[in-house]
């Protein structure tokens, strides 16, 4: 009898070892970097696991919250706008209470904070939202993702997160000069669709000391005055990437004076320009500009803007003159991609001028629209192989395709 029991005894054994929670036994900064993999939704779902699991997901340190993410409470049928108005209305209040409901629960610090919804100019949930976060968590990563047209207003708020380290604001509204002392530790910046006082952008910018990365692309300047191009550069001593483009260049053009400007991008090692125009005769001074400021430039990307080929009036478009920056030479430069490439006048000077005085580079990549037939760009590869000066040594790749996925681009190498 005691025999035919010792089976049984030994397969319950073996029953509770396999049923240990290997996971469980994790310590708990694996834990909460397992679920920061997992929606807030997910992630909240492991409460029901087991009593262990209750409160893990609590501590998480990094949030996200989209309104995409929130289940509609219609089939998509509206017929009216004002259905669909509501139907939005609706989204955007389960996405604040479910925000709201994990902010109450939550428990240690909050490091990194996403939030992508539809915000009016004034939204008072968003600055509850804002000024918990700044009284109770050190937060180094805040995006802030808004698709409304009517810009959400910043509250002053917002300014006292003084521990951030990474910003990205997409279409905000900074209609004041902050009365803060600055983000000390912020280091990677992304204005996207902002509108911004002149005042407000300088103070932010002159009160960021550490920072490395800018992305701005600006929707509109509140106000008359607009800064230029010497306010810009002498509030980015330490920039190293730097990226902007579309409307904001024509305002920093025309409210520059003709001087010289006080600074030197030291540290800039990569910019990118996108919508880039030259009919307008803003463009290419302050590419020009940008260029005599950066002696130690790694990479320059150009996206130019779709208009400037299609457009017959830069048959007569009279080129800005390079003769200032004679005396630069951009030594460290060894990749230029430039999209949307073609041969007007302006264009090839600018590209004839980089390559002339950047004797290390050592790729060159221009995709022109596709209009540009085959004939055309073997012309344009002869024309700047002329222009090209490598040192002894250095080997240069200059190709030109109609589109990304060109498999067969014309290349040179020399």
């Amino acid at each position: 009898m005691i025999r035919g029991k010792q089976p049984k005894v030994k397969a319950k054994c073996l029953s509770k070892v396999e049923r240990v929670d290997r996971i469980t036994t994790l310590p708990q900064a694996v834990v909460e970097t397992i679920l920061c993999l997992l929606p807030i939704k997910e992630a909240a779902r492991t409460s029901v696991l087991s009593r262990e699991w209750r409160y893990k997901w609590t501590t998480i340190p990094e949030l996200e919250f989209y309104q995409d993410d929130v289940k509609e409470s219609s089939d998509g049928s509206e017929t009216s706008d004002l259905e669909r108005a509501r139907n939005n209305m609706d989204t955007r209040c389960k996405l604040i209470y479910v925000i709201h409901q994990v902010l109450l629960l939550h428990q240690g610090p909050i490091r990194e904070f996403t939030l992508s919804m539809d915000a009016h100019h004034t939204c008072f949930e968003i600055d509850q939202i804002i000024l918990h976060l700044s009284r109770n968590h050190a937060v180094n990563k805040l995006r802030f993702e808004f698709y409304d047209y009517n810009t959400y207003g910043l509250p002053l708020s917002f300014f006292s997160l003084h521990h951030l380290t990474d910003l990205y604001l997409a279409n905000c509204n900074i209609n004041q000069k902050p009365i803060f002392n600055g983000f000390g530790s912020l280091i990677d910046l992304s204005l996207i669709f902002v509108k911004i006082s002149r005042k407000a952008l300088l103070h932010l910018l002159s009160n960021c000391p550490s920072l490395k990365r800018l992305d701005m692309l600006i929707r509109d300047f509140l106000g008359d005055e607009k800064p230029n191009t010497m306010e810009l550069f002498k509030c980015l001593p330490m920039i190293e990437r730097l990226t902007t483009g579309g409307d904001i260049i024509p305002s920093l053009v025309q409210a520059s004076v003709s001087q010289e400007l006080p600074t030197s991008l030291i540290h800039l090692k990569y910019f990118y320009i996108e919508d880039l125009s030259f009919k307008d005769g803003y463009g290419l001074p302050f590419i020009a500009a940008l260029i005599k400021c950066s002696p130690n430039l790694e990479k320059i990307e150009l996206a130019m803007n779709d208009d400037e080929i299609k457009s017959v009036l830069l048959d007569e478009y009279s080129v800005v003159t390079l003769e200032k920056c004679s005396n630069v030479w951009l030594e460290h430069l060894n990749e230029l991609q430039i999209g949307y490439f073609t041969h007007v006048k302006p264009v090839l000077e600018l590209v004839k001028f980089i390559l002339a005085r950047s004797p290390n580079l050592k790729k060159v990549s221009l995709l022109t629209n596709e209009v540009v037939d085959k004939n055309e760009r073997l012309e344009m590869l002869k024309t700047l192989r002329r222009s090209t000066r490598v040192t002894a040594g250095n080997c240069c790749t200059l190709s030109i395709a109609s589109n990304p996925n060109d498999g067969f681009p014309l290349e040179e190498t020399f």
